[in-house]
């Protein structure tokens, strides 16, 4: 299959805006408006808007789900990357190869979700959850169209009660889509403990990455979202 256009991405039957739009209508979901450049992000990624990822990057610039915790990326803007640049990609070329791991979203503690390309474990297309308290892979088991079901449908907020606080609401209600909260002691130490504990506001893109660095530099095989192989739990 040669290169797609716009107008190929985007002449689809069943596309899967008008049911992801109905769904993100649910309470704590915000739609963050596309910018101008959309269509050029819809473009690199090559996928048509029959998919969940190619509607949200041509129809979004990001969605915040549960009141913020989670940013599934889109077209960017809003300090949030789009899902092109995210994982590398330029303008398309005849035979070039995907990546290993698509970079779908992030969670408000800089936790990372992929879906698999092939650098994970597991079957192709299931997304992983890079949590920031194990620096390990999680398999969830499903792919990107169920994953955003699950995540609007409150599958989120039970798979991430244990990283929450009370009143973590009011603590991350204020902040820009393209701001986390960094924990110190960090979530992973295993030194976390109440109100010793303090966060603090920074950008989401470098504390995901942060996060995926201390892996790779605390495995002697360098797993991790920039590495070989990483370990995966669930699949």
């Amino acid at each position: 299959m040669g290169i797609r256009t716009v107008s190929d991405l985007t002449q689809v039957d069943d596309p899967a805006w008008p049911t992801l739009a109905r769904m993100f209508q649910r309470p704590g979901v915000e739609v963050l408006a596309p910018p101008e450049w959309a269509p050029e992000v819809l473009y690199r990624l090559q996928i048509t808007t029959r998919s969940t990822l190619g509607a949200l990057a041509l129809y979004t610039g990001g969605v915040l789900v549960d009141h913020g915790w989670l940013r599934l990326l889109g077209g960017g803007g809003y300090g949030l990357p789009d899902l092109a640049t995210i994982n590398g990609l330029g303008a398309p070329e005849e035979g070039a190869i995907a990546p290993q791991k698509l970079v779908v979203a992030f969670d408000v503690l800089g936790g990372t979700f992929a879906v698999n390309g092939g650098g994970l474990p597991g079957p192709l297309g299931d997304v992983h959850y890079f949590a920031p308290d194990t620096l390990e892979w999680h398999c969830l088991g499903f792919g990107q169209g169920a994953f955003t079901e699950w995540a609007v449908s409150g599958g989120l907020a039970e798979y991430v009660a244990d990283l929450r606080w009370p009143g973590w609401e009011l603590d991350i209600e204020d902040l820009p889509p393209g701001t986390g909260l960094s924990v110190y002691p960090p979530l992973w130490s295993g030194a976390v403990s109440g109100h010793l504990v303090e966060r603090h506001a920074v950008v989401l893109e470098g504390l995901a990455v942060w996060h995926q660095e201390m892996a790779d530099r605390m495995s002697p095989l360098g797993d991790g979202l920039l590495g070989g192989d990483p370990p995966s739990e669930g699949c």
